[in-house]
């Protein structure tokens, strides 16, 4: 029996073609259009748009099968992802993938959540996306984070040898985070240190946001490839520019305006927090591009210096309230500059699904009362 496509599964739960198209132009976005084909010569036909390769790769695959790790770490990722306001793209990508294994989202414990894993990884062998959450243990000998038994490094290596590819999520799985903290007793470390014979991506973040998760998941739907990514192993449309680059304070820095305290006139009025140990500019992610809850704010926005918490060691790069800089490695030029061009498409990507979501919901509000006075 034919599998069914990620399109039918859309169409059975109500979704209509042209809002499925309107998506399909959301996640090429959000992807960075690198689906885009090259510019045609003048009296070729042209090529497949964005939208329509999006829309041409759903219509022919099925769900993705996906197994999702959780080892040292506080399952923030996961609760990011799950109390997610951006149902225009976060619940439309997790419709597309089928969680078969996720010990803190599925009902299922014990021996029945372990077969679920087990007979997945056969099923699926060489077909499976692996999302990990939290940092392996590689210190004493495996005695730290044990499942069932089992060591992390035990249960992460034979979920890896069987997965197309591998996707760090959070900044515990990317780099180690905060149980990598020094001293580190239990040998944290991030699972590109120890899965060298799989693709990994690194999504870091605390937690990481929804979106990045999402739409690195989507890339690899779509395209089935990882996105390009930067020496850091991240994904160059979601971290190729700085906090710094789209931070609405940033006209503040640029005319020496930086607050002194965080109670004091000058932060009222929104001027820069970079004395206040704000790491925004030396912190790649995009928090100022994308945001949290649909667009709404982000944590330099809400009055918070940055942390940098998707940077490497970042737990040990000095104190938070301190104005320095924290550990970075700088993208290349180009790189930073293919980013912000994107970071600004998928804004308004996301934008423009998120106004038509609005503008159905108040016909749909306006429906009944027309209704009634007829």
């Amino acid at each position: 029996m034919t599998q069914k496509t990620v399109y039918d599964h859309w169409r059975a739960s109500g979704l209509s073609r042209r809002d499925f198209m309107k998506f399909c132009g959301t996640l090429a976005g959000l992807m960075g259009l690198e689906a885009a084909p090259p510019l045609m010569a003048f009296g070729a036909p042209p090529g497949p748009s964005p939208a329509g390769l999006v829309a041409e790769a759903l219509a022919s695959k099925p769900l993705l099968p996906v197994i999702w790790l959780e080892l040292q770490d506080c399952a923030g990722c996961t609760e990011a992802i799950s109390r997610s306001q951006s149902p225009s793209l976060v619940n439309l990508v997790l419709n597309s993938i089928a969680v078969n294994y996720h010990e803190t989202l599925m009902a299922a414990a014990g021996f029945q959540a372990e077969s679920a894993m087990t007979e997945t990884m056969a099923k699926f062998k060489g077909q499976y996306l692996l999302v990990v959450e939290g940092s392996p243990s590689s210190g004493a000998d495996g005695a730290y984070c044990m499942v069932a038994g089992r060591s992390s490094l035990d249960i992460l290596g034979e979920a890896a040898a069987g997965a197309a590819a591998v996707i760090a999520t959070g900044n515990c799985a990317a780099f180690g985070g905060l149980p990598a903290a020094r001293p580190n007793p239990t040998g944290a470390c991030g699972v590109s240190e120890v899965v060298k014979d799989r693709p990994v991506v690194n999504i870091p973040g605390c937690p990481a946001i929804p979106e990045v998760t999402t739409g690195t998941i989507a890339h690899f739907l779509v395209l089935g490839a990882l996105p390009k990514t930067d020496a850091l192993k991240r994904p160059v449309t979601f971290y190729g520019h700085t906090i710094h680059d789209h931070c609405l304070r940033r006209p503040f820095y640029e005319a020496g305006k930086f607050a002194g305290s965080f109670d004091g006139p000058g932060a009222r009025a929104g001027e820069c927090l970079y004395k206040l140990g704000c790491k925004g500019p030396t912190t790649y992610n995009a928090c100022s591009s994308l945001k949290w809850m649909q667009g709404l704010s982000f944590p330099v926005q809400s009055g918070h210096p940055c942390l940098g918490c998707s940077e490497p060691r970042f737990w040990d790069g000095g104190g938070f309230y301190q104005g320095q800089s924290a550990p970075l490695l700088t993208p290349t030029a180009a790189a930073a500059g293919l980013a912000a061009g994107i970071g600004a498409a998928a804004g308004a990507a996301l934008a423009a699904a998120n106004g038509a979501k609005k503008r159905r919901a108040g016909k749909a509000v306006a429906s009944p009362r027309q209704g009634s006075s007829d």
